[in-house]
């Protein structure tokens, strides 16, 4: 039975990805720093070893006699990535280079979590991998830097890999009180909790939302398909969702009428943000098969109680 490493496998998208290894009769590690991952979430039938991606001897370690390794580990938040720019660089790009190192070591293939943030304002949509990359964060900044280094790994260390580009992923296990959620979460609880959503900005701006157990598909099969080409593929459903529309959809799934705060458009906010998903269908044979009414009902009757706000 091959067991596979997969860094921040404590997390929202690492514990999805967990229980899909298990299920399919694979063996997993799991390497965890737990700064936002839960213990909760780890299946009972992964391996934990509490430690930072930062920590080059922990990664070497954990990569020892596994099949391969999905990195995932990161900070996400642009809001801590302002705060503490080399802090989470750390996290982010060197983590990143630590894991390629390890795996050249071991002779195993990179999975890796990029983002969408690497395109940053880029106004044209649909954004395919060939874009141009502009990001607006420390955070985008490390995921293309990311990407870099995991080319460099192909051509001149052999280490295969295959980079998977984000888009705004949602599900259950997305913790709405953590300042590092995405949108959806924050939303349905608020709704949940018939309290108003604030919306900053007008409401007209789009993202491309994705369904966490299409991205679990995405990797699985990203990893049957890691080469030294270090190719990247967007992971997203090639459709825009409005935050207005997308507030109305989750009051409807809940049967509430939605109370809306407007505050001012954030710095640096991205308008319009969608992806074309053509690369990944043909080379992955990827698609997101979730539409976002059928996973939001699947996030709102999933969501651990533990998540619930205090008032709800």
């Amino acid at each position: 039975m091959p067991t596979y490493l997969v860094t921040g496998g404590c997390g929202f998208i690492g514990s999805h990805l967990a229980d899909a290894l298990l299920a399919r009769g694979s063996g997993v590690r799991i390497l965890d720093d737990l700064s936002t991952g839960k213990r909760a979430n780890k299946p009972a039938a992964a391996e934990l070893i509490e430690g930072s991606v930062v920590d080059a001897q922990t990664v070497a370690e954990a990569m020892e006699g596994v099949a391969g390794c999905f990195h995932l580990a990161a900070i996400a938040s642009v809001e801590r990535g302002n705060r503490d720019w080399l802090g989470t660089h750390a996290v982010n790009l060197t983590g990143t280079v630590a894991v390629l190192d390890a795996a050249r070591a071991a002779g195993v293939s990179v999975v890796y979590a990029s983002s969408a943030a690497v395109y940053g304002d880029n106004p044209a949509l649909p954004l395919a991998e060939d874009a141009a990359t502009r990001p607006l964060s420390a955070y985008g900044a490390d995921k293309l830097g990311c990407e870099l280094h995991a080319r460099v790994a192909g051509l001149v260390h052999g280490v295969p890999t295959t980079g998977l580009r984000f888009f705004n992923v949602y599900g259950p296990r997305q913790d709405p009180l953590s300042p590092y959620s995405g949108v959806i979460s924050i939303f349905c609880e608020r709704l949940r909790a018939e309290e108003a959503v604030i919306v900053f900005g007008d409401g007209s701006q789009t993202r491309d939302f994705v369904f966490v157990a299409d991205v679990v598909r995405a990797l699985l099969a990203a990893m049957r398909e890691a080469s030294r080409q270090a190719r990247v593929f967007n992971v997203c459903t090639g459709r825009a969702t409005s935050l207005l529309d997308l507030v109305a959809a989750i009051a409807d799934t809940l049967g509430v009428d939605p109370a809306i705060t407007f505050g001012p458009a954030r710095p640096g906010d991205v308008r319009a943000s969608l992806g074309d998903p053509t690369a990944a269908r043909v080379a992955l044979g990827f698609d997101a098969r979730t539409r976002l009414q059928e996973g939001l009902a699947s996030t709102l009757d999933l969501v651990s109680p533990s998540y619930r706000s205090p008032r709800a």
